[in-house]
């Protein structure tokens, strides 16, 4: 659990090639099978999606990717309130699920899991609440399952929530699972949370931040990545790490603009600011394409710097290169 000094690229989730997917079902489409079925039905995906998981660490060890994250839709209906199947089929998968988790291990990849944004713990309503609450201790029984640690190292990642309930949501963190305080961190987003909103919630419960400088960049209309107060929110985040050395920070780019919400294909414009950060989440379209293009980057020698515009022209080329 030590990083190197090149940073570890994350592949997130999937490929843009056949090689990584999932498979699920809609609550709808479960609803519809007659109670005998559900079960085989759920037996089915879920050993099926373990299968896959386990792909997932061949072709990130194949490529020497050290950072993955976890789909956080791997095992539908698993927490569904009043029905136990999925749970149950879980329990059964139990020696399917340990070996995935050591496939992993095994190969040196960090693993992370970053809930879906519906889960809101600070929100105004206690169903709300309830509901979340019982959502993230299920992605943490998931982990769990994996095999994975109870610690940053293996973080189970969630924006702010309810914008305004920042206190509201310091106050909660205390009260959760082991399971999932252990492992939580939090992120800053677009709209309700900035990392200033968030720093007191880390500091006050000992919760990581993961930075994001695009979304910081769109939230303060800011030029691009390049200004002061994105290294300043490198390091303050940094300091909310135990260690500093498993920091970890989400890299993205605006399609047409800096300020572009949506996430373009491949990284041309990588912030200095993240120059030493050791763990860097990958968020573009391109998935391993953009993954790869920055390690071949690395390997040319042209990184830490900001990317030039040889640079951006080069990853533009091998991002495209077949493997």
């Amino acid at each position: 659990m030590t990083s190197s000094p090149s940073p570890a690229y994350g592949l997130v989730c999937m490929t843009v090639g056949p090689e990584v997917r999932f498979r699920t079902i809609t609550l709808t489409n479960y609803q519809k099978l007659p109670p005998g079925e559900r079960e085989a039905k759920l037996l089915d995906l879920y050993s099926d999606n373990i299968v896959r998981v386990r792909r997932a660490a061949a072709f990130c060890a194949a490529r020497g990717i050290r950072l993955y994250r976890l789909s956080s839709s791997l095992f539908p209906m698993f927490d569904l309130e009043g029905d136990d199947t999925g749970r149950a089929v879980l329990d059964h998968l139990a020696p399917q699920m340990t070996e995935a988790g050591y496939a992993f291990e095994d190969a040196g990849i960090r693993v992370l899991m970053h809930p879906e944004q519906f889960i809101v713990l600070n929100s105004e309503r206690p169903e709300v609440r309830a509901s979340s609450a019982r959502t993230l201790a299920a992605h943490a029984d998931t982990l769990d399952r994996f095999g994975f640690p109870r610690s940053t190292w293996n973080l189970l990642l969630l924006h702010g929530g309810k914008g305004g309930r920042a206190a509201e949501l310091a106050a909660i963190v205390p009260d959760l699972p082991e399971s999932v305080r252990l492992r939580l961190g939090f992120e800053n987003d677009e709209r309700a949370y900035g990392p200033q909103d968030l720093l007191p919630v880390c500091e006050a419960t000992g919760a990581p931040l993961v930075f994001d400088a695009h979304h910081h960049v769109v939230r303060e209309k800011l030029p691009d990545q390049e200004d002061p107060s994105v290294r300043e929110w490198v390091l303050r985040a940094r300091a909310t790490w135990r260690p500093p050395e498993w920091q970890v920070v989400h890299l993205s780019n605006g399609i047409d603009s800096p300020q572009d919400r949506r996430h373009s294909h491949l990284i041309t414009d990588f912030p200095s600011a993240y120059f030493d950060v050791p763990w860097i989440e990958v968020e573009a379209k391109g998935k391993e394409e953009a993954v790869a293009a920055l390690m071949r980057l690395e390997a040319s020698g042209a990184r830490p710097q900001a990317l030039s515009v040889d640079a951006r022209t080069l990853v533009e080329e091998v991002g495209m290169q077949p493997e």
